[in-house]
């Protein structure tokens, strides 16, 4: 006798009572949450996830910047048996090490731009900025200058939610809590042209956000300053696309100065710019650069620290013990994952194909939403982008009061039009995954205008429009 199948809507509301009794989620007020209910999801494949009522989504996020390759690949699965089979665990400390890290850290090397040729595991992109904190002050403290311990980072940026990087971030929700930032931390100025440039033109105003970062090292000292850190895109930020000025001001200014530069690559990197990492698209030569993500297109949990040659002849050398590290650094079963995940980026070319195909074609489509009533500004660079809202165009400075209570409303349409979009601020925000076809990337530009007219109706319903 088979037994009679649950009604979905039943089970949606029992995993959300479950939820609600044992679950705190991360940047989530649990009050609200538990009263709306969680969204269930229960199954992903290539671009789309599934929730428990059977709906299924168009996954605009791929997971959380990371599904590079799309949900529910076989090839990943079979991996992580295949390691599982040989060994599940051993740790990378005390003189150890295993085949998956050894060939992890060799194939970093050749994809990454060639002044890295070493890696430091972790196993998350918070992780990697904390880890670059302590790295770059033993680098300074071993050169004989421990005084040059301040890192210089930017308001508005993301860098995890660790004690180090939610200090290295500018997130100013996140400084409220906990006693962030620690001590040694600087923020200046972010490249938010839309937002911040005022009557400067997009190139002036690139300008003018690089010369932050100079005066902020004639304030303090370039002898007390370790490091530069910024994301060649600020992502949770808002995808905050630099001007075109900004990245090669900031390699002037740091150009003959004694201080590390450090891009944050766990977002942009593994192809989401249209390259192997955003510092290529952007042209910077960073001395260290944390990843993540799309390291393993989030099949499990790994990250990594790469390290130039630069830094790595002072932490390798005179540097002797780095007392630093994790239990699940170079997890076996995960750094598997993550070589299948690079092999598959490889062998179809999904870097080549955002560059080439996919990015220009959902390009072209996304920054022609630029033209609907409610958008202030389309922007894209790869496969990230922002839809910037507004009450009145082309203004950029009249602004909706309760600031975030529209781009919500926006992106709670969205959720219901079967497309994950991201609010931030009173924006809208994309990074889907790179296997996105040109039929997807048509539905997905359809829903995002629906997704628009709904919003504006309801604006004009409340008064806001």
């Amino acid at each position: 006798m088979t037994t009679p199948r649950t009604p979905l809507s039943n089970l949606t509301a029992d995993y959300r009572a479950r939820d609600a009794a044992h679950h705190i989620h991360p940047f989530s007020d649990m009050k609200a949450l538990n009263a709306e209910g969680s969204r269930v999801i229960v199954r992903g494949e290539g671009s789309w996830i599934w929730d428990s009522d059977g709906n299924r989504i168009l996954d605009g996020m791929a997971g959380l910047w990371c599904v590079n390759i799309g949900h529910g690949r076989p090839e990943i699965a079979a991996a992580i048996q295949r390691q599982m089979a040989e060994i599940s665990f051993y740790n990378t400390f005390f003189k150890t090490t295993h085949p998956p890290a050894i060939a992890l850290a060799e194939t970093l090397a050749r994809l990454t731009p060639p002044q890295f040729n070493h890696v430091f595991f972790v196993d998350s992109g918070s992780e990697a900025n904390d880890t670059v904190i302590r790295m770059v002050r033993h680098y300074w403290a071993t050169r004989g200058k421990p005084e040059k311990s301040i890192l210089i980072a930017r308001h508005n940026a993301y860098h995890g939610s660790t004690m180090g990087g939610g200090s290295l971030g500018g997130m100013k929700p996140m400084h409220e809590q906990g006693g962030l930032p620690i001590p040694g931390i600087h923020h200046i100025a972010q490249p938010y042209w839309f937002g911040e440039g005022g009557d400067a033109s997009p190139e002036e105003f690139g300008i003018i956000a690089a010369r932050a970062l100079e005066t902020a090292i004639d304030e303090i000292g370039e002898d007390k300053i370790g490091a530069f850190v910024a994301e060649p895109i600020q992502g949770a930020g808002g995808v905050i696309i630099p001007p075109s000025t900004y990245w090669p001001e900031i390699a002037r200014i740091l150009k003959g100065r004694d201080i590390l530069l450090v891009a944050d690559e766990v977002i942009t990197g593994f192809g989401r710019t249209g390259n192997w990492f955003g510092s290529e698209t952007f042209g910077i030569e960073a001395d260290l650069m944390p990843i993540a993500k799309g390291l393993s297109s989030g099949y499990l949990p790994i990250g990594g620290v790469m390290v130039s040659d630069k830094v790595a002849e002072v932490i390798i050398g005179p540097g002797g013990d780095f007392n630093h590290g994790f239990t699940y650094s170079a997890h076996p079963v995960a750094a598997a994952a993550a070589l299948e995940n690079l092999r598959i980026i490889e062998d179809e070319k999904l870097v080549e194909r955002v560059r080439d195909d996919i990015g220009p074609y959902l390009q072209k489509k996304w920054l022609a939403l630029g033209d609907h009533p409610l958008v202030g500004e389309a922007r894209m660079t790869g496969m990230m982008g922002a839809l910037e809202l507004v009450p009145k165009k082309p203004s950029r400075t009249v602004v909706f009061p309760d600031v975030g209570k529209v781009g919500t409303i926006a992106r709670d349409f969205s959720f219901r039009n079967g497309l994950v979009m991201r609010a931030v601020r009173d924006s809208l925000i994309l990074s889907p995954p790179l296997t996105l076809s040109h039929e997807e990337a048509d539905h997905l530009i359809a829903v995002a205008s629906k997704t628009l007219d709904d919003t504006h109706a309801e604006l004009k319903r409340l008064g806001l429009a």
